[in-house]
């Protein structure tokens, strides 16, 4: 498949979506008004600071290969209302924001993955989409534990 773009051009974007998605988690952590929600949105800057990292490493030549195990989704995402980051008045909006965030990182890397000529790369991407399921998978959990405990 022909790219529209080269691999580094590619790597470089989404070098620069990760930029962001640390600026997303910081700035969830920045407006959390519980210290544990503040940890976790902390946590998760820091992992996407690793997506980074190895996006940095392909492109200086290091392979990654994806995992063969299958990454429950609780869809929960899918069942939600959209909200704005500006309008985050609880864990629950905070959740709901992040699940969607990761969903759409998922369905980003996935694309790339197909985007790429360089099998190395594809299979970084394909790695970085299954972290992000991971980490939606994980916030849905949360919200599913959220709404059993109200």
């Amino acid at each position: 498949m022909k790219s529209w773009m080269s691999s580094d051009e590619i790597l470089d974007f989404a070098i620069s979506e990760e930029e962001g998605a640390v600026k997303f988690y910081t700035e969830l952590a920045e407006k959390a008004k519980h210290s544990s929600m503040k940890r976790d949105f902390l946590l998760f800057a820091n992992e996407e600071r690793a997506h980074k990292a190895k996006l940095i490493a392909v492109k200086e030549g290091k392979t990654f290969q994806p995992t063969q195990e299958k990454i429950l989704d609780l869809k929960i995402a899918e069942y939600t209302v959209d909200l704005s980051t500006d309008n985050v008045e609880s864990y629950e909006d905070a959740l709901v924001i992040a699940m969607k965030k990761e969903k759409a990182a998922y369905k980003l890397y996935m694309k790339l993955s197909e985007m790429v000529e360089s099998e190395s790369a594809a299979n970084l991407f394909v790695a970085l989409a299954q972290e992000e399921a991971k980490h939606k998978l994980r916030f849905e959990i949360a919200y599913d534990d959220m709404l059993k405990e109200n």
